[in-house]
């Protein structure tokens, strides 16, 4: 039986007008969290954002009775190894706090060269019914870190991650532009084309 209903696992508004846009086409009423009464957080204890997307969507699908979607997402800096990785929301020692976990990366990279200082921000993507997790799908977005901030769109990294093919930072971006060419948005339009096959 196909569902309905899509419930988009996060309570970022701006995470939810996103993705439910890109959606839209689809026949399907496509719901956030904050439309379900007492859905906990699912705690994100993975390895990897696609342990993370798959453990976020099978939780927010088996409370809610209906299938769902959930991503997990960071940036990835070569020199770092990769980090700061799945902790990349937490990285200044305190969730979501954007200033402190930009200092703590130019805090990181101090010592290492410039050119080394490739890094890309990666997404993945999981659906999943109360019973199993349907599809996973990645993106992924490829630049260099600055130690010169610009720009005022976007969060998080945003402001340092810059974009050599554009001539900006990702923060300086336009919002359609970035939701073009954003991990979220590749991994995005990969998923919206496994939910059609499904549908």
């Amino acid at each position: 039986m196909t569902p309905t209903t899509l419930v988009i696992g996060t309570r970022n508004a701006g995470k939810f007008r996103e993705i439910a846009a890109i959606l839209a086409p689809l026949p399907l009423e496509v719901l956030p969290l904050d439309a379900f009464d007492d859905v906990p957080p699912v705690p994100e204890t993975g390895d990897t954002f696609e342990a993370n997307a798959r453990a976020k969507a099978l939780g927010y699908a088996r409370a809610t009775g209906a299938w769902a979607l959930a991503d997990d997402s960071g940036l990835q800096v070569d020199a770092l190894g990769g980090a700061p990785g799945v902790r990349s929301a937490r990285w200044g020692g305190e969730d979501g706090n954007d200033a402190a976990n930009n200092a703590a990366l130019m805090r990181a990279l101090a010592d290492h060269p410039r050119d080394t200082w490739t890094a890309r921000f990666r997404c993945v993507m999981a659906l999943a019914s109360p019973e199993e997790v349907l599809a996973v799908t990645e993106g992924a977005c490829e630049g260099v870190i600055t130690d010169t901030p610009a720009g005022s769109n976007g969060f998080g990294y945003d402001p340092h991650f810059y974009l050599p093919g554009r001539g900006r930072t990702m923060a300086q971006l336009a919002p359609e532009e970035k939701n073009r060419i954003s991990h979220r948005a590749r991994a995005l339009a990969a998923m919206k084309d496994r939910l059609a096959a499904l549908l």
